[in-house]
């Protein structure tokens, strides 16, 4: 019997995921993913419409560390962008280009290509370093105010300029872990991290598991040159260089940013600058007091 003959099948694209206007660039491979000039990939994430407010993550994570923010923001009416630093996350394990200038030029050409303006640049920990950079950088005509949460800035490690920082030892110790115990100690410091160490706290092992799964999505060659990034890198003259509104939020139980040291200091860098300090917030702030965290930077945005 003679089978019957069908018509081939064409692949239909739902037009759901199908290349706007806004993304059709030469070098994007994917909706999701921007190629940059080194050839390393970049993941993002871009939602909504109205003022764009750019989120820049922490160490060792990635956009997903911003959930709670871009939903909230996302409601009130703003285009919300994150994206996974080179070599974190779902964007290229780079094995070069992992310190601060290349971080800051990777958003440069992110942004470019997005075409932000009158942008909110927001930075957590690392992140913080990052979004500075780039305003005193990159961020004329595209920045209009930041908001640093928990950041590094200006400078961490102690030495003789900043006899107050953080001992080198410290460092050592989370690059010697992070190399030979790296999934061990991606659950171990998510106890201080959220302040989960401290009596009476209520440890949520959701929060600890989604820290350890963003940590470990990333490349360990990348993860572990950005402990000398977070750690060495000065930001004194991108403080001192911005004169756009810059809002700083830090907790004073952060047990692994200390705030005397980065928080108090950046903010009297800054020209145009405010401080808030928490009590008994921990470093991880943006997750476990996101309600007050989320209310306040609106305020500033909206102020």
């Amino acid at each position: 019997m003679q089978s019957e003959k069908r018509p081939l099948m064409t692949l239909q694209i739902c037009p759901t995921f199908a290349l706007s206007n806004k993304y059709k660039h030469s070098n994007i491979k994917t909706m999701n993913k921007l190629t940059v000039k080194d050839g390393t990939e970049i993941y993002f994430k871009d939602l909504g419409t109205g003022q764009p407010i750019f989120f820049h993550h922490g160490w060792p994570l990635s956009s997903d560390d911003w959930d709670a923010q871009m939903m909230f923001f996302l409601e009130k009416g703003f285009r919300v962008i994150s994206h996974d630093r080179r070599g974190h996350g779902r964007s290229t394990q780079t094995f070069q280009g992992n310190e601060m200038d290349t971080y800051a030029a990777d958003v440069a050409e992110l942004t470019e290509f997005l075409d932000l303006k009158n942008a909110i640049h927001i930075g957590h920990s690392t992140g913080g370093g990052e979004a500075i950079r780039y305003a005193a950088k990159y961020g004329k005509g595209r920045v209009e105010k930041v908001v640093l949460i928990s950041a590094i800035t200006p400078y961490m490690i102690q030495d003789e300029r900043n006899p107050d920082g953080v001992p080198l030892a410290v460092f050592d110790d989370i690059r010697h872990n992070t190399r030979h115990n790296r999934a061990q100690f991606y659950q171990d410091i998510t106890f201080p991290f959220f302040g989960y160490n401290r009596e009476g706290a209520e440890v949520k092992k959701g929060i600890q598991d989604n820290w350890w799964r963003q940590g470990m999505m990333g490349g360990i060659k990348a993860q572990y040159d950005c402990i000398k990034v977070f750690s060495e890198t000065d930001f004194t003259e991108d403080l001192k260089s911005v004169d756009i509104p810059v809002l700083v939020l830090h907790g004073d139980d952060d047990q692994i940013v200390p705030y005397a040291t980065t928080a108090v200091k950046a903010a009297e860098l800054l020209k145009n600058g405010k401080l808030i300090i928490y009590p008994g917030f921990p470093h991880g702030m943006p997750t476990t007091e996101a309600a007050t965290i989320n209310a306040d930077i609106l305020a500033f945005i909206e102020s």
